[in-house]
């Protein structure tokens, strides 16, 4: 679960991920841990050759909020270490969930596109 704080030490709200069998799952929560908005990626999240792109939507699953897109940008990307993301919401939704909404899109980078640093052999 990821906490998001603004100013530091007044939380605004939570991330929460949840188990999914084949894709990414994350429920966006307010200050009360109630619920506001849902977060589903795809059943693949490498993305090789394509974008990867999680979907925000309401919590009836009906209403599609805006996105979240991790972009491809080629193989020579692979090489580098370097993350492009689009974030889609409307500009009438409540700042809050704005900040909400960034906060995900960390969560889903350090989950799903970054490498754990190499280890180091002991002897």
């Amino acid at each position: 679960m990821l906490e998001v704080q603004c100013p530091p030490g007044v939380t605004i709200g939570f991330v929460a991920e949840h188990w999914n069998l084949c894709r990414a799952s994350y429920s966006i929560q307010n200050e009360k841990k109630e619920s506001m908005m849902r977060v589903r990626g795809p059943c693949a999240t490498y993305g090789c050759g394509s974008d990867s792109v999680f979907e925000i939507n309401s919590l009836d699953g009906v209403s599609n909020i805006g996105s979240i897109i991790r972009k491809w940008n080629g193989f020579l990307s692979t090489m580098v270490n370097a993350d492009h993301f689009e974030i889609r919401f409307p500009l009438a939704l409540d700042v809050k969930m704005k900040a909400m909404i960034f906060g995900s899109c960390f969560l889903i980078d350090f989950m799903y596109f970054e490498r754990p640093p190499p280890r180091r052999m002991s002897r």
